[in-house]
């Protein structure tokens, strides 16, 4: 059934109801001549007469009473439809659902989400933790979250923070092993490496070489499919990292790990929100994308200056 259907079913119960075809289209906020058209049309579809009309009065026919009968039931149950899913666009409440990588979720929308849900507690969030791109409209997400260069075809992204790449190690196993002063001498140091759960393939750096960046080949000396254990294992001085600024930032700064190679860098990646529709987007999502934005664009917590990157190499190593 099309819009202009339900328009001329609508103008002709009104009229039955306000006793007028004016009084029908006074209504709709529509014009008379607007409302006698669709009546016309409604007819020209069913093929018969609805109403008897004269100069001063109308009234159903047969037809018109029978289709009355059935049809203003189903108007009504069409009209309380339209007016339920209108209202969740103001409600807020109901399900949230957000996607992302679960690199990105404890540390950085984490926090969000923990306010989120203070503020607003009849939303009921639904996360789930994925790493590949999918389908976000078919699987009916409301948010989702990504690394990369830019936006997915086909959604509205925000760009929050960028994704800096930092080669670090604790200080206890630089006093073991020393540092490396270049690429070249990763080759003799511990290094752990990342291992993709879905092809299990080992996942080389990614170090910035002048203006390019270029994959890094590691030999791991300790390999995971878990970013915390990862991080639980280079905080021990057991290996060199490279870890993803937003989870070893607060660690540089206090002096729990050492930035190396600080020159190679990789910045290349940002942190990407994003949802389907500017226009339709209920309004928990709304308020839930307006929180992430204010709370994570450009937050400095989460990434470091090259200057601070380069003080914090040149610390001296504590006793």
């Amino acid at each position: 059934m099309s819009i202009n259907e339900v328009r001329s079913i609508t103008t002709f119960v009104r009229a039955v109801e306000l006793g007028s075809l004016s009084k029908a289209a006074e209504a709709q906020e529509i014009s008379p001549q607007a409302a006698s058209k669709a009546l016309r049309q409604l007819e020209a579809y069913l093929g018969v007469r609805l109403f008897h009309r004269t100069t001063r009065s109308m009234s159903l026919t047969e037809e018109g009473q029978r289709f009355l009968e059935a049809a203003q039931p189903a108007l009504i149950g069409l009209q309380q439809a339209l007016l339920t899913v209108r209202q969740t666009q103001i409600d807020i409440a109901g399900p949230l659902r957000i996607t992302g990588p679960r690199t990105v979720f404890q540390s950085i929308i984490g926090p969000v989400l923990d306010e989120y849900i203070r503020l607003y507690p009849e939303v009921q969030p639904d996360l789930q933790f994925d790493d590949r791109i999918s389908n976000w409209v078919e699987e009916r997400v409301d948010v989702g979250f990504r690394l990369g260069h830019a936006p997915q075809e086909g959604l509205i992204a925000r760009r929050l923070l960028p994704l800096q790449l930092i080669i670090c190690a604790a200080p206890s196993y630089l006093k073991k092993y020393g540092a490396p002063q270049t690429l070249f001498d990763l080759a003799s140091h511990r290094c752990s490496a990342f291992r993709r759960a879905s092809d299990g393939r080992v996942v080389p750096w990614s170090v910035k070489v002048g203006d390019s960046i270029q994959d890094q080949p590691v030999k791991p000396a300790f390999c995971t499919n878990d970013e915390a254990f990862e991080l639980r294992t280079i905080l021990a001085g057991e290996v060199i990292g490279q870890l993803a600024a937003p989870s070893a930032a607060a660690l540089i700064r206090a002096g729990r790990l050492v930035p190396l190679l600080v020159d190679h860098v990789a910045d290349n990646y940002s942190l990407y929100a994003y949802y389907g529709s500017r226009a339709a987007v209920p309004e928990r999502v709304r308020r839930f994308i307006e929180l992430a934005l204010d709370r994570l664009t450009d937050n400095k917590d989460f990434f470091l200056s090259a200057e601070e990157l380069a003080c914090a190499a040149a610390r001296p190593l504590p006793d």
